[in-house]
């Protein structure tokens, strides 16, 4: 199974990058690992929130196959300690399904369309993080989960 990170925009800020890069190529030892940036929309400030949403939307699904499991972070979603996420992946392994496909929307949210299309939502935290920084919240936590998986001593519990 492949796990894609989508993500709406561009990593802004150099620290962010830095850790998201290890991140990624601490999980890349483990499976097969892919950041897509979909680009941020153009003239967005003329732009609704409700318009925003459904073009991010637009855009985020063609990035994703029919067989993928979508997993849309966001705030009303789920949350799970790092434990609970490792055995959700683990059942998500275990499935043969082709594709985990994670998605970090823009600043306003997901489109109802795309939620329709989501197989779950997951908050990282009941806190208000900006999206720049759960790109590397999220990069750490599968990065323990997978950890947490292969039995090493990265998480201590």
């Amino acid at each position: 199974m492949k796990i894609r990170l989508l993500l709406t925009g561009k990593t802004e800020e150099d620290f962010l990058k830095t850790g998201i890069r290890e991140y990624e190529m601490r999980v890349k030892r483990y499976l097969s690992f892919e950041i897509t940036e979909i680009p941020s929309l153009k003239n967005q400030a003329s732009l609704s929130h409700a318009e925003q949403m459904m073009r991010e939307s637009e855009l985020i699904q063609k990035q994703i196959m029919q067989g993928d499991v979508v997993v849309l972070l966001d705030e009303h979603g789920k949350e799970m300690r790092s434990t609970e996420f490792a055995a959700f992946l683990n059942r998500q392994f275990l499935s043969g399904g082709k594709n985990l496909v994670f998605v970090v929307g823009g600043p306003f949210g997901f489109d109802p369309a795309l939620k329709a299309r989501a197989g779950y939502l997951l908050s990282l935290s009941k806190m208000t993080f900006s999206h720049q920084m759960v790109r590397l919240f999220f990069t750490e936590q599968l990065y323990r989960a997978l950890s947490i998986l292969r039995g090493e001593s990265y998480h201590h519990e």
